[in-house]
């Protein structure tokens, strides 16, 4: 994908970085040649985005040709925006606080190129309000309120004949690592077709995908023409540079991977897990009703509030087991032996949900996981209980888990009645990457939950597929981004 910086004076341009082609603002708007280009990541750089100035219509335009501008005209708006400014101000509180700690003076200016500043100890703030701002080129003013707080009064772009001459040298090299994908990994000699972003943590505990089923990821995607780069919560403002996002970390609708899903959603990107499946499948109150409506079979369930919580005994029996709506990797499903112990987990779940969700007890070996790609299967595996254990994953004292073995088969192995019951169930969420968990008992396949973002990690999942299952998933977002550049 070529990269464009767009100034109203290319003979002002006081910067030389490889790679960049550098145009004048008025060529932008009024040359055919460059409405005719395709794969575009544009920088406006203008002096003004005024309103219906030059500046403006370098974004408005470069909009309409689906060349990415940064800023956006809704960025433009947002800087605008006391209220918005406000209330950056106000969730960064803490950051900036903490940044901003040893200065003594009653003011204080940042300048941010690119997410980054000069002194490294502003880096973090400067790369949080670039991804709030998202234009290249920022100046952030923050002043003392009456309780000697820190409040950013104003945040502003600049242009970049407004950057200091002492400064070039540092601009230059950290435009050249954004351009070079933050200097991450090394891009490929041959450019390619499209780009895709995938979301991770290297901190997840419970991570989906571990670094080498990562690494496949990314090679199956180059493969296909696609350069893979790794991103990471603090990339957010990067999103818009891409055109598909992967996401490989634990997911959760109250937090950044949410926020990560419903921005790429907006922008156009090809996206999984796409926001409404994270929302759908991160709850299992929702799960419950789904399943229920569509006479999908389930355990026994019932959704437990507290005005019925006496049924649950009568309707379930002992044991049974209890969901927190947003329970994830076994925690915050528990078991209830007997009518005490049920009235006191109830008790401590209902404090943080006015709904949680109660099932009939199914004793099983193992579950089966049905991986589903594209409303079709991808895998299946034996999800086995850990030892000694009624769950797949059993935590010790010291806080460190065991996990059951898993046994990948051929999916024309697994049970029929298993894979369609999985494909039934994950369909009805969407047409994105699910695990579905199904129980067999007395010859009959149970739902117990569909899940996005499922575990795929090297010598598990992939045993069968091996490098295939990898081709499959970038194949997908290969098709469906080349749908997206035809308009369909």
């Amino acid at each position: 994908m070529a990269i464009l910086i767009v100034v109203n004076d290319t003979r002002k341009w006081p910067l030389n970085i490889d790679g960049v082609d550098v145009i004048d603002a008025r060529s932008y708007l009024t040359l055919p040649k460059f409405s005719d280009l395709r794969n575009i990541k544009l920088f406006n750089l203008c002096r003004s985005y005024r309103y219906q100035s030059v500046g403006y219509y370098v974004s408005l335009l470069a909009e309409a040709r689906g060349h990415k501008p940064r800023p956006s005209v809704n960025v433009m708006q947002d800087l605008k925006s006391p209220a918005i400014v406000r209330g950056t101000s106000d969730e960064l509180d803490d950051l900036i606080q903490r940044s901003l700690s040893r200065i003594q003076s009653e003011k204080f200016t940042l300048s941010i190129y690119f997410g980054r500043n000069l002194a490294k100890r502003y880096d973090r703030l400067s790369r949080q309000l670039y991804n709030q701002f998202e234009s290249p080129l920022l100046r952030a003013q923050f002043a003392r309120d009456r309780g000697k707080k820190w409040q950013m009064r104003s945040i502003t772009t600049i242009s970049a004949n407004e950057i200091p001459a002492s400064h070039h040298d540092f601009v230059t090299k950290v435009a050249s690592e954004h351009f070079l994908g933050r200097g991450k990994r090394v891009r490929r000699k041959v450019a390619a077709r499209f780009d895709l972003a995938i979301l991770h943590n290297p901190n997840d505990a419970e991570a989906p995908s571990d670094p080498k089923a990562l690494d496949r990821f990314i090679k199956a995607g180059e493969t296909l023409n696609m350069s893979v780069d790794l991103i990471e919560r603090d990339d957010y403002a990067s999103l818009g540079e891409y055109d598909g996002l992967f996401i490989r970390e634990t997911t959760f609708v109250n937090h950044h991977t949410f926020r990560f899903a419903s921005r790429a959603a907006n922008e156009g990107l090809v996206v999984i897990d796409d926001p409404v499946s994270i929302v759908r499948c991160t709850n299992k109150v929702y799960l419950a009703e789904l399943m229920g409506r569509h006479k999908i079979a389930t355990p026994k369930t019932l959704v437990v509030h507290r005005g019925n919580i006496d049924l649950v005994e009568n309707e379930l029996g002992f044991p049974c087991v209890l969901k927190k709506p947003d329970s994830a990797f076994s925690i915050g499903v528990v078991k209830a032996h007997e009518a005490a112990e049920l009235k006191e987990l109830l008790a401590q779940m209902l404090e943080q949900s006015d709904l949680v969700v109660a099932q009939e007890f199914l004793p099983t070996r193992f579950d089966w996981r049905i991986g589903v790609l594209d409303q079709k299967p991808l895998y299946a595996c034996k999800y086995h209980m850990a030892s000694n254990h009624w769950q797949i994953i059993r935590p010790d004292e010291e806080g460190a888990k065991r996990y059951g073995k898993v046994e990948t088969l051929p999916v024309e192995l697994a049970p029929r009645r298993a894979v369609a019951l999985a494909v039934k169930a994950a369909n009805l969420i969407g047409d994105g990457l699910y695990g579905v968990d199904v129980k067999e008992s007395n010859g009959k396949f149970y739902v117990i939950e569909v899940n996005d973002n499922p575990s795929i990690e090297s010598g598990e999942e992939d045993a069968v597929l091996r490098e295939a299952l990898y081709e499959r998933v970038m194949s997908v977002f290969l098709s469906r981004i080349e749908q997206k550049k035809q308009g369909r």
